[in-house]
């Protein structure tokens, strides 16, 4: 006859099973910017869309009562108004960095994809832009 040999193991109910990986999606955020290299760029606003992907984990569930429990949508926007309200930028790629910055200062958020389109720019196409996904590196350097 064969021997069982199950260990009963003890959970720490401190300490959480689960961790959440969770995304925040921003599809279509459409400003008036003055934004670009050449001259007409600067006199006058364009039509600007940003879309975002961002992963974040968390090791606990949403807690319904604590809003800093979530990577909260309305302040990415509010941030992304704010960098582009202050600051001319020459090129879509500074920007993005800019907003990378500031959005990766949350510790949680692990990985950004990021999207800007000038949609009045050239005649023959809807849009022109970027995309850029960047990670946070787990590397020590």
């Amino acid at each position: 006859m064969k021997k069982n040999n199950l260990k009963i193991v003890k959970i720490d109910k401190s300490k959480s099973l689960f961790n959440y990986e969770k995304k925040i999606l921003i599809n279509e955020l459409i400003l008036d910017l003055k934004l670009g290299y050449y001259d007409f760029e600067k006199r006058i606003a364009q039509k600007v869309k940003f879309s975002l992907e961002i992963d974040y984990e968390n090791k606990k569930p949403t807690n319904d009562k604590d809003i800093k429990s979530i990577v909260n949508y309305g302040q990415v926007v509010k941030l992304i108004r704010k960098l582009t309200k202050n600051k001319h930028y020459n090129f879509l790629e500074t920007l993005a960095e800019d907003t990378f910055d500031v959005l990766f200062k949350d510790k949680r958020i692990g990985k950004i994809m990021l999207k800007i389109e000038k949609l009045e720019i050239l005649k023959d196409c809807s849009s022109a832009g970027i995309q850029i996904i960047k990670k946070r590196s787990h590397d020590k350097f």
